[in-house]
Formats: structure tokens, sequence, C-alpha cells
């Protein structure tokens, strides 16, 4: 537990202004073309809201407790139950630095043509650079680089949507509704095991999640909108190729770098927190930094065009996990677990993680995250009031 409390709400507000910038998200706003704007639209408003409520709760928790988000998972599923999700947490987060530095590396490749390795190498070592000058000092580099990027994001905004002769929208059948809002309920649902360990050290803890839920909501919002409106006004998805032809060649590159930079930063900076959770004897910092090494390292060998199943993958793993604590602390208000692994919790998980793979077969307007999580905490309330009826 941290004693000392210090980031104040404005810093959490940046910290996760600099995490809805992102490459990834503009890209994932791509997909939503098909739809046409007004749907597309709808389905990413839906999925953030979806999306964000989860975060919201998952950052309350850790805020109220001065628990990391890894700590909380704890609370409901003990001690040795937890580390099945320490350790895939830390996975899902190993994925994404790769990720991102890919994604980044191959935009900023798009401006300036450099071997495959430049890029990763420069964006890894950034990153590394963010890491140890540690969260508690990132206050005044945050404030330049996030008003630079909101600055250059506008920019390509208005390129992007003021554009003459751009292409018609095909509008098909290849994405339904019920999955956009999946896709866009899946970025915020990437970060709920992450935001505790930020709200952790939080001032005023509410202040602190909600700032931080409703700036990361916005910005990516404004991200997909983004990706979406140069798929649909353009006629292509890639980001590098629209920035060139707007002449946006340095700016574009800043984008593209600074973006990555500031998101993946929380990425690696999180899996260094969660493997303390595995043993107090591991440097958080350090642990981050190979993190960070392995990402790049990663994203130079392998390819990683598609990240839908990536991201399907991290809804059926977190979204009933946190389904469970919002169950346990918020409703059933029970105390923290402490045995070595709550059986009961991890059935109802098995439980609910099946349920989501089966609902990826079922389109329903709002996706099956929500279905989902409803399922999951009903299932809770109806084996904890079985249980309560059993005792006495």
């Amino acid at each position: 537990m941290n004693k000392t409390k210090k980031t104040s709400v404005f810093a959490n507000g940046l910290i996760w202004f600099g995490a809805g910038v992102s490459i990834a998200e503009i890209l994932t706003g791509t997909y939503y073309s098909t739809l046409g704007f007004g749907r597309g639209l709808a389905a990413i408003l839906l999925g953030h809201l979806i999306g964000g409520v989860m975060m919201f709760a998952a950052g309350l928790i850790g805020g109220f407790e001065e628990k990391s988000a890894m700590e909380t998972v704890k609370m409901s599923f003990g001690e040795k139950g937890s580390l099945l999700f320490v350790l895939l947490n830390i996975l899902q987060l190993v994925g994404w630095t790769a990720i991102m530095i890919y994604d980044g590396a191959l935009a900023a490749g798009g401006i300036v043509a450099a071997p495959a390795w430049v890029w990763p190498l420069v964006i890894g070592g950034l990153i590394v650079v963010w890491i140890l000058i540690g969260l508690t000092n990132l206050g005044k580099v945050n404030t330049v680089a996030m008003a630079a990027l909101l600055i250059l994001c506008l920019i390509l905004c208005g390129v992007i949507f003021s554009g003459k002769g751009g292409a018609e929208a095909v509008i098909d059948d290849s994405l339904s509704f019920g999955a956009a809002v999946e896709l866009g309920v899946a970025m915020p649902l990437s970060w709920l095991p992450l935001i505790s360990d930020y709200t952790r050290e939080a001032e005023k803890p509410f202040e602190a999640t909600l700032v931080s839920v409703l700036v990361y909501s916005a910005v990516s919002i404004f991200m997909y909108i983004i990706g979406m409106g140069a798929s649909i006004y353009t006629g292509t998805d890639d980001i590098a190729s629209i920035m060139v032809k707007a002449g946006l060649g340095v700016a574009g590159l800043l984008i593209i770098v600074f973006s990555t930079v500031t998101t993946t930063f929380l990425d690696a900076y999180s899996a260094g927190v969660s493997c303390v959770s595995i043993s107090e004897k591991i440097n958080e910092k350090w642990a981050a930094v190979a993190v960070a090494v392995i990402g790049t390292i990663a994203a130079i060998v392998y390819p990683m065009d598609n990240i839908t199943d990536f991201l399907y993958l991290i809804g059926s793993v977190f979204a009933p996990m946190i389904a469970i604590q919002i169950a346990d602390y918020f409703i059933l208000r029970k105390k923290p677990f402490t045995g070595p692994a709550n059986i009961r919790n991890l059935l109802i998980w098995v439980i609910g993680f099946a349920a989501y793979r089966i609902l990826m077969r079922v389109d329903t307007p709002v996706g099956n995250t929500l279905p989902d999580m409803a399922l999951t905490i009903l299932i809770c309330l109806a084996v904890s009031a079985f249980g309560d009826r059993n005792k006495s």
C-alpha cells in the first residue's frame, strides 16, 4: 500500500490524455468506415460508454484502497488465485508494448524511410527514458508533450475532415454494429487492469478516477473518429500517407513517435508494477525497462498487423474479472478475501470467460462485454445469496 499520495487530479488527467492519443486507436477507428459515419460514431460512443464505466469502477477500487490494479484483484480472488490474472496481465502488457512500438515504427517509417529496426529502437529507447524519468517527475515533460500532441492532432483532424475529393464510404456488412461496439469497448477495457496503478497515488481518488476516465474516453473517441474519418473521407487507412499528403512531414512524425511513447510507457510501467505482485523483490522500474526492451525486440522480429483477436482475448479475460470485483466491492460489499485462492470466484470467472467466447458468436446491438458482465454479476449475486441461505 502506498501511504504517501503524490499525484494530483490534473496529473492523472495528463497521464490518461497520453494514453488516449494512440496510433493503435486511430487504426482501430478505420475499421468503422464500412458502417458509415453516423452508425460508426454511434457504435464508438456506445462502446466507450460501456468500457468507461468499467474502467471507472476499477480505478475507484484502487483509489479508495490505495492498491495497484493487481493488488485489488487479490481482494476478490486471493493471494494465489490472483496470480492467474497477474500473469495474464503481464502477458497482455508485453503484447501491447510490442504492438504499439510496431504500429508506431511502421507509421514513422511511412514518413521518414529507414531500415526496419531503426524506428522500433528510437521509440523503444524513448519509452525507456520515460520510465527512468519516473511517473512523479513527468509533470512538466507531460504537460509540454500533451499540449503539442493536442495541437498536432487537431491539425490532423482538420486536414482529414476538410479534404476535398475524398473517396465515398463503402458501406457493407463486413462489420456489424454489435461487433463495432465491442471494438469500442475493447480499448478502455484493455486499460482496466492498469488504471489503479495510477489512481492508487491520487490525492483525491474519486475526482482523479473520474477525470482520468473522462479525459481518456474523450481523447480515445477523438482518435477513433480520426481513423474512421480518414478511411471514409480520404479513401485510405494509411495515417502516414495522409500526413505526408497534407504536408505534415515533421509534425506528423512527432505525432506518431510521441503518441506511441506516451501510451506505451503506461503499458511497460504497469507491467513492472504487476511484476511486484509476483514478488516484492522485483524492482518495478527495471521490470518495466525489461518489458520495453522485450517489446522493442518483438516489434522488430514479428509482424503484428491485425490486433482484433488480441482485443477480443483481452475482453474475455478481464470483463468477467472486473464484473466479479464490482459485485464484491460495490454491491455485496464483501471484506477482502484473506485465503490463498477464492475457488468460488475463480469458478465464476471461468463461466464468465466461457460465456464471453460463446457470446462472440451472437450479434447483439450492445456487443458481448455488457451481456457477459451482467451475467457474471448475476451469478455472483445468486451464489452469494445461496451461500448465505445455507449458513442460516
